[in-house]
This record gives structure tokens, sequence and C-alpha cells, in this order.
């Protein structure tokens, strides 16, 4: 081993090893992403209708030329989705010669929000406006204009039909072909209807999750696509308007073709079985989309469609997403070193006695009682927010709290956060002081000088975070992304929305700092098993609502909580959130012998997760 690198401190090692991570993952995943050299990549921008404008990724293949133009697909996220989201479908299209472009819905990610409160269903989600340019525009020369698509998922799916039917009545005014030729429909069925479906002018193909958690919607309540009414209008719709009419379907069979390309009549249906947020993230699932546009586009590969290798990409985004929050740890022992930040550094409090007997026996039943209220407070406190922000919960553009699916969780963690603190005086003013537990164990103290430092460092470690990601956009556009989970590059505009939802997300984040730090630390027992424990009490109550909504669906195919869904499948992203936390606050605290680093800085970082990653209804 090189003297250079044994001379180096043991945080700044480690530091290093994370940014290696970041960038070596960083380049695999760009380079998977753009075929190794053989896709670019490029992020656009449209202006829309109302001053409004719609952000892509673009997706075009070197083989897409003049001289030789390629089909153009657009590929729409749902609800809560980014065009990261959909990479995978992206490249893998691009892969096969196709240009693509993922964009970011209204609302969402780098677009605007949207005057219309049904942007899904009036303007695709800017897929309309970015159909009727790349129909129209000839700076986009390689491109067939003839043989333009667009395929969704979830709310993106709906995107994907309304737009069928919005070209497909263009279509019947001007008495010329729809703009789109064809789309892909998936994990949404609910718009299928004879309404929707008598104006579509595009072949369409259509994928349902046999499991999906929203098929207590469908009109059966269940998900199986083989006699749902939604699917057999779907494949009726084509055969009714085909050259030579047939008759009507009363079971559809699966992967099987129906109606004509050329009378753009075609029509076929899969039925995955798996669960809604992880359709788009299945081989099968993707491979249909892939096998769709290949047969309707005529525009084969050598490539079969499982050949699939976004996952790889997925992989990556999941070693730079741990290595750049691993490595706020060994930067903030670093900065700790400086002048300025010295007198942040204190001793770390002594452990407090090891509990036993009813000790033990109240700490297990404080920790019982926690994850439960963690739990039952959960969706009460997401109804509870659509009557107190309204416009939000709405889709009514706003600067109070525009963030709807993150009012729930706000509300979630000032009830949790001050429930926290109230247990933990409650445990240490009955039973901890009587036993050799004092204030000092708890690392709390503070005053103005170290508070101003604090605050200091941690919004250093944040410009540090962030910053770090900007670099690994700009050189790789690619952000730190697993699945639905992602981080992506800051947006100074959203500043103003950080400085309204950190202070009341903060009580919660200080609360389990405190908890963490000064009821969880125990003499004689391993840091390891301090921690893990502090892991799963904070993240245990919000695990159990899951297991609840799955366990109530695999015995009698209807979800828990039908209404609230969505919150429950948000907590897909949450929980690993919840659970890493404790880690970083004791981390922090073992650097500081003081509770509040840690807190100011994922309260800041992990936040502003949040803030990029769901919708957000502020005014244009």
């Amino acid at each position: 081993m090189p003297r250079s690198w044994t001379r180096l401190s043991g945080p700044a090692r480690l530091l290093l090893v994370c940014l290696a991570a970041v960038g070596g993952s960083s380049l695999v995943a760009s380079g998977i992403q753009s075929g190794w050299g053989k896709v670019v990549v490029r992020e656009i921008a449209i202006p829309t209708e109302n001053g409004q404008w719609v952000v892509a990724d673009l997706f075009r293949p070197r083989t897409a030329t003049a001289e030789a133009p390629a089909p153009f697909i657009v590929v729409v996220p749902g609800f809560q989705r980014s065009k990261e989201s959909l990479a995978n479908i992206a490249l893998e299209l691009a892969r096969r010669g196709f240009v693509a472009a993922s964009i970011d819905p209204y609302a969402q990610g780098s677009s605007s929000a949207s005057l219309s409160r049904r942007a899904a269903t009036t303007e695709g989600y800017g897929m309309f406006a970015l159909v009727e340019y790349a129909a129209g525009t000839p700076n986009l020369n390689y491109i067939d204009r003839t043989r333009i698509g667009a395929t969704g998922h979830s709310a993106g799916g709906n995107a994907a039909i309304r737009g069928a039917n919005y070209f497909g009545r263009r279509a019947l005014e001007t008495g010329e072909p729809s703009k789109l030729h064809s789309v892909f429909v998936s994990g949404y069925v609910l718009t299928l209807t004879d309404e929707v479906l008598g104006d579509v002018r595009s072949n369409v193909g259509m994928s349902y999750a046999f499991y999906d958690e929203g098929a207590y919607r469908n009109e059966r309540g269940d998900g199986d696509m083989r006699v749902a009414p939604e699917a057999l209008r779907l494949v009726n719709s084509g055969l009714a308007g085909a050259a030579d009419p047939v008759e009507r379907v009363e079971e559809v069979e699966l992967g099987r073709e129906y109606g004509s390309i050329e009378d753009r009549t075609y029509r076929i249906v899969h039925n995955e079985r798996i669960l809604h947020p992880f359709q788009p993230y299945m081989v099968e699932a993707t491979a249909n989309q892939i096998a769709y546009f290949q047969r309707v586009f005529d525009h084969p590969s050598e490539l079969s469609p499982r050949d699939q290798v976004w996952h790889w990409k997925e992989l990556m985004g999941l070693i730079a997403l741990v290595a750049s929050l691993v490595a706020l740890v060994p930067m903030g022992q670093l900065l700790l070193r400086v002048r300025v930040f010295q007198p942040l550094v204190h001793p770390v409090p002594a452990p407090l006695p090891a509990p036993s007997g009813n000790g033990k026996a109240l700490f297990w039943g404080l920790f019982t009682l926690g994850a439960l209220v963690a739990c039952f407070t959960y969706i009460p406190m997401a109804e509870l927010s659509q009557r107190l922000f309204v416009a939000a919960s709405t889709r009514q553009l706003t600067w109070f709290f525009p963030q709807r699916m993150n009012n729930a969780v706000m509300l979630w963690a000032i009830l949790n956060g001050t429930f926290g603190f109230v247990l933990f005086y409650l445990a240490y003013r009955f039973h901890g002081r009587t036993r050799g537990v004092s204030p000092e164990m708890w690392g709390a103290r503070i005053g103005w000088d170290e508070l101003v430092r604090t605050l200091g460092l941690a919004g250093i470690l944040f410009a540090f975070y962030y910053g770090l990601l900007a670099l690994v956009y700009w050189f790789f556009h690619v952000d730190y992304r697993f699945l639905f989970m992602g981080v992506r590059p800051f947006q100074p505009e959203l500043l103003v929305l950080l400085a309204m939802y950190v202070p009341f997300f903060f009580v919660f984040f200080l609360s389990n700092s405190l908890r963490v730090a000064g009821a969880m630390r125990f003499e004689g027992e391993s840091e390891g098993r301090s921690m893990f424990v502090a892991a799963l009490g904070n993240s245990v109550g919000l695990l159990l609502i899951v297991v609840v909504q799955y366990a109530t669906f695999a015995a009698t195919g209807t979800v828990y909580w039908t209404d609230g869904w969505l919150y429950v499948n948000l907590l897909f992203g949450v929980v690993p959130m919840m659970f890493v936390l404790p880690y970083f606050h004791r981390y922090f605290f073992r650097m500081t012998g003081r509770i509040y680093l840690g807190p100011v800085v994922m309260c800041l970082v992990l936040i502003m997760i949040l803030i990029t990653n769901t919708v957000i209804y502020i005014p244009l």
C-alpha cells in the first residue's frame, strides 16, 4: 500500500473511498445509459401553453440521422415520478434504435406546474405539447414524424391513452392520420371507457399488474385482465374500427395480437404478476413494451426484448446513493478539525446504565408504544393534510405548503416527533432519574455560539452533498437513484420550500436524535446492536403499515387502506430513510458529543430529497 495512503487519516481515507465509489458507479451508470457512446443523452426544455414548460431527457441513438430517421417515443412517468424514474424504458428503447424522450410530468421534477388541475388528462403531463413539437419542427430531422408513439405508467399511462384520444379527435377533424401512431398504457385502466376509446385512432398496447393495489377501483375490483371490462372494451374498440370488423371478444387472450397495425386498430393486452409500483422495473413488463413498439413501428432489432441492461444502471445508482450519504460522515469529521468548528467537539457523554427488570420492560414497552403510534397515526395524518392544505390536495397552484404528499408526511413527523419528546421525558421523570440517569448523558446542552457554528457546519455539509451531485450530473447526466428512490440535482428555486418545510420536520429529526443518544445507549451494549435497535424503532411502525396493507391484500385481494393506497406506496421510499436515520444521528453524536449536528444535516439533506421527488403545485 502506498505510504501516502497510510499517512492519510481514517476520515480522509473513507471520504476518498466514498468519492471514488460515487464517481466510478456514476461513470458506469452513464456508460450503460448511453450505450457506451452509441446513444447521445441530453436534457431539453420546451415552452408550452400558458407560459408552462416541459423538461425531458432526450435519448438519440447515433444511428438515427436525417438520412435514416427513427421512430420517436415519449415516455411519461406517473404520479410522484420524474424523468429519471423511467429512464430504464427510454434507454432500452434507445438501445434498439428508437429515439426516446423521458419527460418530467407537469408539477414534477424540473417541469413547470400546470394551470390545469387535471394535467395528465388534458395535457398528457406535457406529452401533448412534445408530440406537437416533434411532429411539426424541422429541428428533429432524425425522427420519423409518421411514427411517433407514447408510453407511460400509472398516471403516465392515463396520459398516453388520453393522448391517443386527443390526437384521434384532431385527426377526425382534419381528416389526417393521428400524430400519435401508437401508444402503450401501463398500470392504468380507469379511462379505458367507450367515451375515451371511441375517438382513438392509434394502435394501443396495454399492460396491467395482476396484483395492482389500485385494482379495487376497477369495474370488477381485481387485476385480472382476461375478463376485465376495461380490457374487453380496449380490444373490441379496435375490432370495431377495423376495415373488416370481426365479432367482439368475450374474453381477452393475453399476449394475443388483435386488429391491424396498418388500420391503427392493433390491440394487445398483458397482465404481469407484480405489484403496481414495481411493474416498470420488471424484465417481463419492459420486454412487453419493447416488443410492442418493435412490432407496431416495424423496427426490428438484433437484441431480444429480454436482453436488458437497465438493472445494472440501477445497481450503480444504488452504490452512488449509499456512498454519497456515507461521505457526509468523514467530511464532517474533517471539517470539525477546522479551527472555526473545533469548539463543537466535546467528549461523548457516558452511556446510560443498562436496564434490567422493570427498566427493561419499560424500555421495550415504550419502544412498542412508539411503533404503534407511528403506525396508527400515519393514515389519519394523511387524511388531515387534505383538510388543512386544501389547495395542494386539490391540485391548485399555491405557495402555502404546495406539496400534497409531503404535507401528509410532515404532519405525521410533527405528531410523532412531539410524542417522542413526551415519552422521553416521562421515562426520565418516573424511572431514569432515580436510576443514575442525568441530563448530562444526553448531550443536549448547547449555547448560542455553538448553535450558530452547528448551523454553519450543517450548511457546508449540505452544500458539499448537493455540490457533489451537481458535478456528477454535469459530467455523467445521472443522479443517485435506485428504482423509484432517488436524489435529484439541487434546484435553487426550491430553497423557499426547504425553508418552509424543514422547521416542522426538524421536530421529528431532533426528537429522534435525542432518543438515539439519550435513551438507546447503554453500558456494555455494542454500538452495532444499539444502532440497529434504534433504526428498527424508527422504522418498524411505518413498516407495519406496509405489512398490514399487503397481508390484507394477499388474504382478501383488496388492500386494507383503499383511499390512502398512494400514501402507503409512498412508504417504499420513506421507510429506508427512517431506518438509516438513527445511524447518522449516532455517528454525528459520537463526533461532537452533542445531539444537534446530525438532525440539522440530515433534515436538510433528506427533506430536500423529498421535496425534489414529489409533486409541487407552485404558481408559474
